[in-house]
């Protein structure tokens, strides 16, 4: 198993599911795993067949290429995205992830937000 592999696409299918508000036990039926099994998944500790890996990004509303942790392979340098740092809290790995879907007045915003925040 590659293990690499297997914890990338557990992080993006938890950062997804959190997105959208959704459990690990509603995911899994959905996707045609128990829970325990998805929950596995999603700790890096398991590769989906290919079947199972397409169930999940339909579910999950997310491409196979995000998924699979393809994009910023992809993408220019220039529009690379930074990878999250493991160091990171989870709380500020999922606002980033949120701020990176976000339009430039959004962004701006929330940048806003956040200056006054840290006042």
């Amino acid at each position: 198993m590659n293990e690499d592999l297997a914890i990338t696409i557990g992080r993006i299918a938890r950062a997804a599911r959190e997105e959208q508000g959704l459990t690990q036990a509603e995911v899994g039926p959905r996707v045609g795993l128990l829970s325990t099994v998805y929950s596995r998944l999603e700790r890096g500790k398991m590769l989906p067949s290919v079947p199972t890996l397409y169930r999940i990004c339909t579910e999950l509303k997310v491409s196979p290429e995000d998924m699979l942790g393809l994009t910023a392979l992809v993408r220019g340098r220039k529009g690379q995205r930074p990878r999250a740092r493991e160091d990171e809290p989870p709380a500020l790995r999922r606002l980033l992830y949120l701020a990176r879907k976000l339009d430039a007045e959004k962004l701006e915003a929330l940048l806003h937000v956040a200056t006054v925040l840290t006042r």
